[in-house]
C-alpha cells in the first residue's frame, strides 16, 4: 500500500487503486436513531412555545407572544432528560446566550460591516465549543443562528435590549416546564438511569461476555455515573443511598465479568459439566435478583421475590465457603473437598461469595427507605469543582487554538463562510437573506460524513417543509387558537423526534418557521420563495467550502487511539496501585478514570463509523481498525478482572509483578506515542511475554496469572498490528 508520511498517520493515508465506495454515508444519511426520541420532551417543548402564543393571543399582544415563543423555541434544544440541576444551568445559560444574540444582533443590524464582523466571531467562537461538550456545542450553534436572524432585524438599543429581555423570558418559561417535575420526583433522572444499568448488568449475567467486544453495560454505566455526578454537593440520604448503589452495581458489573471468564475458562480447560451447570445456576438466580433491584428503582417499590433470590445467592455462598479447587492444579491434584461445590474453582467461589454480599446490599438499599444501620458511606469524588471544569474547558479550547486542530479549522470554516453568505446576502440585497448564512452555519461540521449528510437532508428537508406548510396554509381554518395548535404539534415533532434524524428536524424547523410568519401576517408565498432560494444557496457554498478545505476523519482516527491507549494506561495503573498497597485499597479516583476509558473508546468508535462513512476508505483500514479496537477489548476486559480478585480477597504480589506492570504501562506510552508520529523501534517495546513467564513462576494465584497473560496477548497484537497493518514507520 502506498503510505503519505504525515506524523504517525501512515496507515490512513494512503489510498490503493482498488478501493471500492462507502456505502456508510447514505447508511447516516436514512438512519433513524430510535435512542434520540424522546416525546416527553417534545411534549413540554410545544407547551413551551404555545402557552405564551395563546396568553398573548388572549391579551392583545401577539407580537410579545411570538419573540416569547422564539425564545422558547431556541432554549428547548438545550433540554435533555438529564439531572436536574445540571439541566437547570443549561437551560438558564441558554436563556442568557439567546437573549444576548438577539439583542446583540438586532443591535447591529443597521450597520453592515459591523454586523457582519459580529457574526464572523460569534461563528468562530461556536465552532470553537465544538471541542468541549455536545450540550455547549448546540448552545453556541443555535445563538448564532438566533444571532444571524436578528440581525436582518434593526432595533434601535432601547428596542433591542427588550427585544433580548423577551426572548430569555421565554427561555425561562421554557426552563420552568422542563423543572417541573423537580419538585415532586426529586431523584427521577438519577434513579431511572440506575435502574437501566441494573437491568443491563442482569441481561450481561445470562450471555458471555465477548472478550473483542467492549464491557457490558459499559454505556449504561457511563450514563448513571454522569448523572450521578450531578449529586456531588447533595448530602441527603436518599442521594447517599444512589450513590452506594452505584458502587455496588460497578463492583457487581466486575465480580460477574470475572464469573463468566472463570465459567468460559472451566468449560475450555476441564469440561466439568457439574460445574458449568452449578455456575449457569448461580448466574440465572444472579440475572433474577439484579432484574429485581432494577424493578424496584424504576417503579420505586419493593420486589416481593428480591428477597428470596438473596436467600438463594446466599445458600450458593454458605456452600462454596472453604470448597472447589484451584485452576493452577493440574487435574488429579485438586484440593480435598467433598461437598457438592467442588467442580466450582476456587477463584469462582470466592467471587461467588463476593458478589452475593453485593447483592446483598443493594438489595438492602433498594428495599429500604433510608439505608440500614449507621454506617457511614464513603463518598466518591464524582465530580470536580466548577472552577476545576471552567479552567478545564478553558484549557481544552486553547489546546484547539491550532492549524492542526480539526475544532480549529472548522471554527475558521464556519465564520469565513459565515462572512461571505452575509456579504451576498447584503449585497445582492436578498430577501430574509438571514437564511443563507443560517444554513452555512447549521450544515457545516467538524467531519466530513455529517456535513454533507445534514447538507443533503437540509435541502431535503426544506423544501418539504417548505410544501407541507405551504399546503396547511392553504387548508388550515384561520383561527388563531388552532394555528397555534397546529404550532405546537411541529414543535412537538420537531423536539420529540427530529434528534433521530436530521431530515425530521430539518422538516419541522421549516413548517414552524413558515407557519410563525403567517402568524405573524407575512404571506407564505414570500417565506417559501425566499427561504428555498437562499437554503439552496447556503447549502451549497457550505459544502464547496467544506470540499475546497477539507478536515478527513483518516487523519483524527489515531489521536483517538492514542487517546484510548492513555486512558487504559491510567487505569491500569489504578489497578497495579490496588495490588501494591497491603491492604488493596481503591484510590479516590477509580470511578472517574473508568468513564475517562469508557468516553475514549466511545470517541474512536465514533470516530470509526465516521471513517467508514467517507468516500473512498480503504477496507483494510477499516479491518485493521476494528481488530486493534477487538484487541484494546480484550485488554480491558482482563484489566477488570484484575480489578475484580481484589475484592474476593488478598493477592500477594512481588518483584515481577511490579516490573511485569512497569513494562505494561511503559508499552502503552510508546504505542500511544508512536500514534502521535514519535519513531518507536521494535527493541524500544518491553519484552512482555518473559516479564509474564517469570511472574508466572512468582504468582502462585493462576486468575491473576491467566488475566495477565491475556493483557500480554492484548498488547502483543496490538504492537502486531501497529507494526504490520497500521502505521509501518512508526514502529519499526
Amino acid at each position: 500500500m502506498e503510505r503519505t508520511r504525515r506524523g504517525g498517520r501512515a496507515a490512513l493515508l494512503g489510498y490503493p487503486q482498488d478501493m471500492a465506495e462507502s456505502r456508510g454515508f447514505w447508511r447516516t444519511v436514512v438512519r433513524v436513531q430510535q435512542e434520540k426520541i424522546h416525546p416527553w420532551i417534545g411534549l413540554r417543548n410545544a407547551i413551551g412555545v404555545a402557552l405564551p402564543l395563546l396568553i398573548a393571543y388572549w391579551g392583545g399582544s401577539m407580537a410579545t407572544g411570538l419573540a416569547l415563543a422564539a425564545g422558547a423555541l431556541n432554549v428547548s434544544y438545550s433540554d435533555t432528560d438529564g439531572p436536574y440541576k445540571r439541566r437547570l444551568w443549561h437551560l438558564l445559560a441558554a436563556s442568557a446566550v439567546v437573549g444576548f444574540a438577539v439583542g446583540g444582533g438586532a443591535v447591529s443590524a443597521e450597520h453592515g460591516a459591523i454586523s457582519v464582523a459580529l457574526t464572523c466571531l460569534w461563528a468562530f467562537a461556536a465552532g470553537m465549543t465544538a471541542s468541549v461538550t455536545p450540550a455547549i456545542a448546540d448552545m453556541g450553534l443555535i445563538s448564532l443562528a438566533t444571532m444571524l436572524v436578528y440581525a436582518a432585524t434593526p432595533l434601535r438599543p432601547h428596542n433591542a435590549a427588550v427585544a433580548g429581555l423577551i426572548a430569555f423570558g421565554g427561555g425561562l418559561i421554557q426552563t420552568g416546564l422542563s423543572l417541573l417535575p423537580w419538585t415532586v420526583n426529586r431523584y427521577a433522572p438519577q434513579r431511572e438511569a440506575l435502574a437501566r444499568f441494573f437491568a443491563e448488568i442482569s441481561r450481561s449475567a445470562l450471555i458471555p461476555a465477548v472478550a473483542t467486544e467492549a464491557p457490558p453495560a459499559t454505556i449504561e454505566s457511563t450514563t448513571a455515573q454522569e448523572y450521578l455526578a450531578a449529586l456531588v454537593d447533595d448530602h441527603s440520604v436518599e442521594a447517599e443511598r444512589y450513590r452506594v448503589l452505584l458502587s455496588e452495581a460497578e463492583r457487581m458489573r466486575l465480580s460477574l465479568l470475572l464469573i463468566t471468564r472463570l465459567r468460559a475458562r472451566l468449560e475450555r480447560e476441564h469440561g466439568s459439566a457439574e460445574g458449568i451447570a452449578l455456575l449457569d445456576q448461580f448466574l440465572q438466580r444472579s440475572s433474577e435478583a439484579i432484574a429485581d433491584i432494577s424493578v424496584s428503582l424504576e417503579t420505586r417499590t419493593p420486589s416481593a421475590s428480591l428477597p428470596a433470590h438473596v436467600r438463594a445467592l446466599e445458600a450458593f455462598s454458605e456452600q462454596s465457603r472453604g470448597t472447589g479447587f484451584s485452576l493452577s492444579l493440574p487435574p488429579g491434584n485438586e484440593n480435598q473437598v467433598t461437598d457438592s461445590l467442588k467442580p466450582v474453582p476456587l477463584e469462582a467461589c470466592r467471587q461467588m461469595a463476593a458478589f452475593v454480599g453485593q447483592v446483598r446490599a443493594a438489595a438492602e438499599m433498594t428495599m429500604n427507605a433510608t439505608p440500614a444501620g449507621s454506617a457511614q458511606y464513603e463518598r466518591q469524588e464524582a465530580a470536580v469543582h466548577w472552577k476545576l471544569r471552567t479552567f478545564g474547558t478553558i484549557a481544552t479550547l486553547r489546546a484547539n487554538l491550532h492549524i492542526r486542530s480539526a475544532v480549529f479549522r472548522h471554527a475558521v470554516r464556519v465564520a469565513v463562510c459565515v462572512a461571505i453568505a452575509g456579504t451576498l446576502g447584503h449585497g445582492f440585497n436578498l430577501a430574509r437573506s438571514y437564511w443563507l448564512p443560517m444554513t452555512v452555519a447549521i450544515v457545516l461540521k467538524p467531519d466530513f460524513t455529517s456535513t454533507y449528510s445534514r447538507g443533503l437532508l437540509r435541502l431535503g428537508g426544506t423544501f418539504l417543509g417548505l410544501g407541507v406548510a405551504t399546503a396547511l396554509f392553504h387548508i388550515e381554518p384561520t383561527s388563531m387558537p388552532l394555528q397555534i395548535g397546529i404550532l405546537g404539534v411541529f414543535v412537538f415533532l420537531l423536539r420529540g423526534y427530529g434528534s433521530a434524524n436530521y431530515g425530521f428536524f430539518v422538516i419541522g424547523i421549516t413548517a414552524i418557521v413558515v407557519q410563525e410568519m403567517s402568524m405573524a401576517g407575512v404571506a407564505p408565498a414570500s417565506v417559501v420563495g425566499a427561504r428555498a432560494l437562499n437554503t439552496a444557496l447556503g447549502g451549497m457554498l457550505a459544502l464547496a467550502a467544506y470540499g475546497l478545505w477539507p478536515t478527513w476523519e483518516k487523519s483524527q482516527v489515531t489521536e483517538y487511539l492514542a487517546r484510548l491507549l492513555d486512558a487504559y494506561r491510567v487505569y491500569f495503573r489504578r489497578i497495579r496501585e490496588r495490588y501494591e498497597d497491603p491492604n488493596h485499597a481503591p484510590p479516590a479516583d477509580t470511578e472517574p478514570v473508568r468513564v475517562a476509558g469508557r468516553l475514549a473508546r466511545s470517541n474512536l468508535e465514533a470516530s470509526m463509523d465516521r471513517l467508514a462513512a467517507e468516500p473512498r476508505t480503504p477496507d483494510r483500514t477499516l479491518k485493521t481498525l476494528s481488530a486493534l479496537l477487538a484487541s484494546s477489548h480484550r485488554m480491558v476486559h482482563a484489566m477488570m478482572a484484575m480489578e475484580a480478585l481484589l475484592d474476593a480477597g488478598p493477592v500477594k504480589t512481588g518483584p515481577e509483578f511490579t516490573r511485569f506492570a512497569n513494562d505494561v504501562e511503559l508499552t502503552l506510552f510508546l504505542l500511544a506515542a508512536s500514534l502521535r508520529g514519535s519513531k518507536v523501534r521494535r527493541e524500544d517495546l518491553p519484552d512482555l511475554r518473559e516479564d509474564h513467564r517469570n511472574l508466572a513462576l512468582e504468582q502462585p494465584d493462576s486468575s491473576l496469572t491467566a488475566e495477565t497473560d491475556r493483557v500480554t496477548n492484548s498488547l502483543n497484537n496490538l504492537s502486531e498490528e501497529l507494526n504490520s497493518g497500521f502505521a509501518a514507520h512508526a514502529v519499526t
